[in-house]
């Protein structure tokens, strides 16, 4: 199960209430790349893929593709505005190696 935090949740709801395209949901993915071998990605959606996972946590649907789905399983996403910039948290406890910028890792 994936968790977003209340931080998320109202970044997430700023961000569809903004989108110009309907959108209805985001999307997380997982794929290869970043500085641990796994990156995450995210995008905004205006509907489901047919096989996707869709988890709705705090009023926000959330569409996870299958493959990615295993890696996602009990990831919590925040958001995080700091001096430093301001973006999402990734805490992944099936991850081996996570990048200490909180967006790669490797299984």
């Amino acid at each position: 199960m994936l968790t977003l935090t209340d931080n998320a949740v109202k970044a997430i709801n700023r961000f569809i209430a903004g989108s110009e395209t309907g959108a209805s949901g985001l999307r997380i993915q997982v794929s290869d790349g970043g500085c641990s071998g796994m990156q995450y990605g995210l995008k905004l959606e205006q509907t489901a893929a047919s096989e996707d996972v869709v988890v709705e946590t705090g009023g926000v649907k959330v569409y996870i593709d299958p493959t990615s789905a295993p890696q996602i399983d009990g990831v919590t996403v925040d958001f995080v505005e700091s001096m430093e910039g301001s973006g999402f948290k990734f805490t992944n406890p099936n991850a081996k190696n996570p990048c200490s910028c909180g967006k790669s890792f490797s299984a």
